[in-house]
């Protein structure tokens, strides 16, 4: 029997998440509460149950934005989602219910964002990668794990005198991370979504800042799941290029975590081809393509909404010359609804 999640049984979907191998931080029951409260989407967090027993969950959610398109997606604006099951017959359950509702809601299409392709016969995006990587326990090895080149740059961070602090709200992170973006071309996420994150997460979630004589240097916030480290939201400001900023924040992050035990550091997903995807291959991660699957409805295509598409282009060269406070008042409105 399918089910929509209700507050009561967060625990027990959140205990099927935590017993399965291929579920991910992001398919959480807390994800429910985060979109609704901070982008006010409509959610369909969905679940099989057989003899009282959960056996398949799948988080979805409804962006229908007149600039955007109207999609069902699993699970925006997260970079992992698509269908968790202990058995076939509850996938093949859960993926027709899913089916059957995008046809319900009209949406132009249903988006599942697996790690692994699950539906060769649907189309996918060959647009993303992940970088995922086991760490050592021993915090020296990881560190001359790092190519050569990637790792005089940490030590010049180190050199400069930078040192991680870990802040107890979001005000240093929300000002690295928009004037980052800003800067990229980016609309940011607003204050309000960082705030429900931290709320909600709580001990889940940790934001690393680094300092350079008192000053905001770089701020990163992280996601800790199982005996994995997720640095999911990061960015720095103009003095993180001059003092290797970035480079010591996410060895500060990888050395904070092997202390706390942690075996997998996710750099997340990255476009192919962009800066962060050369970035972190150059840390000496391999790309490993994730499969963003699609069942169309009224579209006749995929959705091509991503900063490489030309038709962006005088979008993006705009964006970048807005004064911060300005892309810090409008950038919500517009990136609530980007997936």
């Amino acid at each position: 029997m399918i089910k929509t999640l209700e507050s009561e049984d967060y625990s027990r979907w959140d205990d099927f998440v935590g017993a399965s191998k291929d579920a991910t931080f992001f398919h959480q029951a807390g994800w429910k509460t985060v979109i609704e409260r901070a982008f006010g989407h409509k959610t369909f967090f969905l679940y099989v149950e057989n003899e009282g027993k959960i056996t398949g969950i799948l988080p979805l959610v409804h962006i229908n934005s007149l600039f955007f398109g109207n999609t069902l997606v699993s699970i925006a604006p997260c970079v992992y989602g698509g269908i968790i099951a202990s058995d076939e017959q509850s996938y093949r359950e859960l993926d027709k219910e899913s089916c059957r509702l995008a046809e319900e809601l009209g949406v132009d299409c249903l988006e599942m964002r697996n790690r692994v392709q699950k539906t060769p016969e649907r189309p996918h995006k060959d647009l993303y990668v992940s970088f995922r990587k086991d760490l050592d326990a021993d915090a020296e090895k990881n560190f001359l794990a790092i190519p050569r080149k990637q790792r005089a740059m940490v030590r010049k961070g180190i050199e400069a005198g930078l040192i991680s602090v870990i802040d107890d709200n979001i005000d240093r992170i929300y000002r690295a991370y928009s004037e980052s973006v800003r800067n990229l071309g980016t609309p940011v996420f607003s204050k309000k979504y960082f705030q429900t994150l931290k709320d909600v997460f709580a001990d889940q979630c940790e934001v690393l800042t680094v300092e350079h004589n008192g000053r905001l240097v770089a701020s990163v916030m992280s996601f800790y799941f199982k005996d994995e480290i997720l640095p999911y939201y990061g960015g720095g400001t103009d003095l993180a290029r001059e003092l290797k900023g970035n480079d010591f924040m996410y060895w500060e992050v990888m050395r904070r975590a092997v202390e706390k035990g942690i075996k997998v550091f996710d750099y997340g997903r990255s476009k192919i081809g962009t800066g962060s995807y050369s970035f972190k291959k150059n840390w000496g991660f391999v790309p490993v393509p994730i499969f963003y699957e699609f069942y169309l409805v009224k579209s006749a295509a995929m959705p091509d909404i991503n900063p490489l598409n030309p038709k962006y282009r005088f979008f993006i060269a705009a964006w970048k010359r807005l004064p911060l406070a300005v892309s810090q008042w409008v950038g919500p409105l517009l990136s609530k609804d980007l997936s």
